[in-house]
């Protein structure tokens, strides 16, 4: 039996990235296999990301049964089960901003006297934009590179901060990441890729 107090075992996502890539339930990006796949053409990197990394969150919502004959609980049902990653982007460009707003595309300006300006629509009637979501992050302990990434299939962002424009600091994209279920719900929500002894 392995010693319980295992520091070896302990985390520290020393650097990461995000990725994203177009959702498609017929022809889904392919996802890598394992930690030293790389990540296929179909998905792109965001770049940037503040110092607060990424922060996950998965929040069950677990309602109880009660019954005449007893105070206690009979039993505990799940009502909800909720996964999002929230992070902020630094670097603006034809990836980041689409998909900080809600989808659509940047443009190149309409006329030649505004070579080198792009456009950006916001709709006023916004769409669903399911996109992919893949996130890794490297711990390098006593010279071994440990690994994770984790993949959400399909999601959506639902929510955005406010950008903040001051003198004194670079403007960031705050986003929240929710994880959708799959038409099959049999998939799983999200899938963890461990390179770490620790799980042998």
């Amino acid at each position: 039996m392995a010693a319980p107090n295992t520091s070896s075992q302990i985390r520290v996502p020393g650097t990461g990235k995000v990725l994203v890539a177009a959702f498609n339930p017929t022809t889904p990006a392919a996802a890598p296999a394992d930690t030293s796949v790389p990540w296929a053409a179909a998905w792109t990197e965001l770049g940037y990301t503040s110092t607060d990394g990424v922060k996950l969150a998965k929040k069950d919502k677990i309602d109880q049964v009660d019954g005449w004959q007893s105070v206690s609980a009979l039993r505990y049902i799940y009502s909800d089960r909720e996964l999002t990653l929230k992070f902020q982007l630094m670097q603006f460009n034809k990836n980041t901003l689409p998909f900080f707003m809600g989808g659509g595309a940047t443009a190149t300006a309409p006329t030649p006297a505004e070579a080198g300006t792009y456009k950006y629509d916001l709709t006023t009637n916004p769409a669903a934009d399911e996109r992919a979501l893949g996130f890794e992050f490297t711990d390098v302990q006593n010279g071994t590179a440990v690994v994770y990434r984790l993949i959400v299939p399909r999601g959506q962002v639902t929510d955005t901060e406010e950008i903040s424009m001051t003198r004194t600091g670079a403007m960031k994209l705050g986003i929240t990441f929710t994880a959708f279920a799959q038409d099959d719900t049999t998939k799983p929500l999200a899938t963890w890729l461990m390179k770490d002894g620790a799980y042998a």
